[in-house]
């Protein structure tokens, strides 16, 4: 059941959180994109854990409920993990003394660079899928692939410190899963 999948996830969310905050130098700082001071970012301390597994839950399930047989869930992925390799190698690039997180106004977080080889390991399975996966479809990418997919894409909001432009990333994704719980809520209400 669905319940089950679902607390599962928020264990093992909560497990890599607590990981995240014990045993590296991560802050509880919520960035706020397009205000200035572009980088206005409120400590919201303990609350941050909660958000913070509201978004890795969020995006793997919305990835989920994208997927299906026809490729919908890997082309937004590709993208999504394109854009991620991009922010997370500004935000933790320093080029010979240049701080390029400082100059383009983003959250810095060290180590983050190293995440842009992750993002294009991504890009390229995804893009292998994608050609292997041509019409006619030969294979589902099924709950494995599509929530282990949608949790690293999370996890990589989570650690580059963009929760919340992860929702524009996340467009499709977002607004697949709003779909979903309006369809389901209009058909519960009108039975």
């Amino acid at each position: 059941p669905g319940r089950y999948k679902l607390l599962g996830q928020a264990i093992f969310g909560i497990i890599g959180m607590l990981f995240l905050f014990w045993a590296t130098p991560y802050s509880a700082e919520l960035p706020f994109p397009f205000v200035k001071p572009a980088l206005f970012a409120p400590d919201i301390g303990w609350l941050y854990i909660p958000f913070a597994l509201l978004v890795l839950l969020g995006t793997s399930n919305a990835l989920n409920l994208t997927a299906g047989l026809d490729g919908l869930a890997i082309v937004p992925t590709v993208i999504s993990a394109g854009v991620f390799g991009v922010l997370a190698y500004a935000s933790g690039a320093t080029l010979s003394g240049f701080n390029l997180a400082d100059y383009l106004r983003i959250p810095h977080t060290a180590g983050a660079a190293e995440l842009a080889i992750f993002c294009g390991a991504l890009c390229g399975s995804g893009l292998g899928f994608l050609w292997y996966n041509a019409h006619p479809a030969e294979m589902f990418m099924g709950d494995v692939g599509s929530l282990s997919l949608g949790g690293a894409l999370g996890a990589l909001a989570i650690v580059t410190k963009n929760e919340l432009v992860s929702a524009v990333i996340h467009g499709v994704f977002v607004a697949e899963a709003v779909s979903v719980i309006l369809q389901v809520g209009s058909y519960k209400l009108r039975k």
